[in-house]
């Protein structure tokens, strides 16, 4: 049921979820559902918490800063799957188990691996802000493809070129798909934050 949710949500966005259409999914009536949650908000909060296990979380008994990257890579590729998930989860009054384990994982891999309980919490912090921040970011900034996008984008440049030079290189770099070469912008930014937090655990 959770996994057919998801589907719709994933589909039609979380505004679209509806006991009736999740009800018609599975081929059942929708009162039949409340068998299984207790209410919408039940099921929300099932849906989240099956999106996050989803994420691979760090391995133990290696080196950090590649199982931290994995996992924040992990990260980030779920929540743009899912593209609902990422607002939710932080709109959620709990924590759910999957995000907890998230938690755990990380804030352990840290302390296994020599950080300061103080440096560790502030490194939980970074990768984590980084992993939501620019999701939520991506997602709000994400342009739907069109025959117009081209003819749009132009009108724009040249409106704004004289007075404006450096944004306007800006859109000209975005449109010509800088930053999504190799592992894209997440991932060179993710380096920037464990390479500093490397030179803060070995100081």
């Amino acid at each position: 049921m959770l996994r057919a949710a998801v589907g719709l949500a994933d589909d039609g966005g979380i505004e679209s979820l509806s006991m009736r259409k999740l009800g018609q999914a599975l081929g059942v009536e929708a009162m039949s559902l409340y068998n299984h949650v207790a209410n919408k908000d039940d099921l929300l909060d099932g849906m989240v918490d099956l999106v996050w296990s989803e994420i691979e979380l760090p391995s133990s008994g290696g080196d950090w800063r590649t199982a931290m990257r994995a996992s924040a890579i992990s990260a980030y590729d779920v929540l743009r799957r899912h593209p609902w998930a990422c607002g939710l989860a932080m709109s959620r009054p709990s924590i759910l188990p999957a995000r907890l384990r998230y938690m755990e994982a990380i804030l352990g891999g840290l302390r296994q691996a020599g950080f300061t309980p103080g440096l560790a919490f502030h490194a939980y912090h970074a990768l984590d802000s980084h992993v939501i921040g620019f999701t939520l970011w991506a997602i709000g900034h994400s342009i739907p493809a069109g025959d117009d996008l081209a003819d749009l984008a132009e009108s724009f440049l040249r409106e704004i070129a004289a007075e404006h030079p450096f944004i306007a290189e800006h859109v000209e770099q975005h449109l010509a798909g800088f930053g999504r070469e190799g592992e894209g912008e997440f991932a060179f930014v993710l380096d920037l934050i464990l390479d500093g937090l490397e030179r803060a655990r070995a100081a």
